[in-house]
Parts: structure tokens; sequence; C-alpha cells
């Protein structure tokens, strides 16, 4: 039988299943950072102010990718391109979460609803990103390769989560709540049946990669399915709760720099 933590060590001593992770990852993150740099940018005037930590936000998922592009230069490795199936955040944006790429690239002030919307959508992925860190972390935070860069970007993701938690507190208190209630649950609904679908993906990519047996791949592919009865169940809930942070301005003050790894 496999746990979690064999699936991981498993796709980290191959150096195909490694390049295919980390260029999923860098992809992904490097996205998110193009798109908090335009929302910073199309801030509405009335929330100037919160325009410095949506582009900490950025700088951090620019950070993040660079630090997967160079974990994968350091075994020679050089990044692929990512199957159109494993693309979390395009595929988040087709089923209408978040803000569409078209807004973005437009230079149209946002108002104040695109950015509850923003945050919302945040606030459910982050929380995604926030459990898939705390578990590497857990598994290769001592890592001597992986470790300081999986417990750097754990960090962040804690702190990217804390900062929507307190933001969204604060505009549900402008007289926002039922709004930021109404996109977290349809965020959340929406994410939940995407994360299954790049799940099944990717570990349909890693099985050819690595040459997995077919009931390694069906007991695997059976768990993704399990996962998403639960959160379709009661799971989802967590994602749309909100409370304050312990650490307050969490996204305060400028982005950690990019450790070497190569």
């Amino acid at each position: 039988m496999f746990s979690a933590r064999s699936l991981f060590q498993e796709i980290l001593d191959n150096d195909d299943s490694f390049r295919l992770f980390c260029s999923i990852a860098a992809s992904g993150e490097s996205q998110g950072g193009w798109e908090n740099a335009r929302i910073a940018a199309l801030v509405p005037a009335s929330e100037r102010d919160l325009a410095p930590r949506i582009t900490r936000h950025g700088a951090d998922e620019d950070k993040h990718g660079r630090i997967f592009n160079a974990l994968m230069k350091k075994r020679g490795l050089k990044p692929v391109d990512v199957p159109a199936d494993t693309d979390y955040t395009m595929l988040l944006e087709r089923q209408g979460i978040g803000l569409a790429h078209e807004k973005l690239k437009s230079d149209e002030p946002l108002t104040v609803r695109d950015i509850v919307t923003y945050l919302a959508h945040s606030r459910v992925t982050e929380q995604r990103a926030s459990e898939e860190m705390e578990l590497l972390r857990k598994y290769f935070g001592d890592h001597p390769d992986l470790g300081r860069a999986v417990r750097m970007i754990s960090k962040d993701e804690d702190n990217h989560l804390a900062y929507c938690h307190e933001e969204l507190l604060r505009f549900a208190a402008a007289g926002h709540g039922r709004l930021i209630q109404r996109t977290l649950r349809e965020c959340a609904l929406a994410e939940i049946r995407v994360y299954r679908d790049v799940s099944l993906a990717v570990m349909s990519h890693m099985g050819r990669v690595l040459d997995w047996p077919r009931p390694k791949a069906a007991v695997l592919a059976a768990g993704i399915r399990a996962v998403y009865a639960y959160e379709r169940a009661v799971g989802w809930r967590r994602m749309v709760s909100l409370r304050m942070p312990e650490r307050r301005d969490a996204l305060g003050g400028p982005a950690t720099r990019s450790p070497e790894f190569a």
C-alpha cells in the first residue's frame, strides 16, 4: 500500500515527474503574480490603500514561480509545457470564478464589487494552497533540497490566507456581507470541482510518466473522487468561513527575496 508521503517521494525521485510537478506549480504561481499585479494597477480610487498589499501578494506569487523554476534548474531540468487539463488557474476562469483576464487586460478601473470578488476568490484558492503546502511542509520541511523552499512558500500562503480573511471582514463591516458570502459559496463549489478535475488530470499524467500499474492509478483516482464527495457534502464550508487572523496586516511591507537554489 502507498501513502501520501510515498507518493510525493516517488514524484520527487523521478526527474520527469518532478519536472512536470514543478512546471505546473511554477506556471500557476506566475499566472497568479500577473493577475495580482494587474488588480493592483486597476484598484479603484476608494481602495488605493489596498494596492500595496495586492502588489505584495503578486510579488510573492512571482517569487514562488521563480523558486519552482530554480528547483528544476538545480537538477539540470528545463520546464515543460503545462497540459491544458492541469491548468488550475485557467480552468477556474472558464468557470467564471474570479476576475476575467479580459477585464484585467483593459485599463478600466475596477469597482469595489470587483475587489470583493477578487478577495473572495483568493480566500478560497489560498485555503487550498495553504493546506497543500502544510502537507508538503509536514513531509518535506526538513528535506535537504526542498525544505527551505517548502517552508518559505508555506509561510507565504498562510499570510495570503490571513490577508484575505482580514480584508473580507473589513468589507463585510462596510456592508458587503451578503455579496461576500454569496461569492465565497459560488467560488468554493466551483473550486472543489476544478480541483477534482485537475487532480485527476495530474495523477493521469504522472501515472504515464511513472508507469503506474492500472490498479494503483484506479485507487488514486478513487481517492480523489472520495475527497470531492466529502468536500461537496460538507468540506466546502471551511472555505467560506471568515475569522480575524492572529497575524494582522500579514501582507504589510515588501515581499521577501527569493532564496538561491541553483
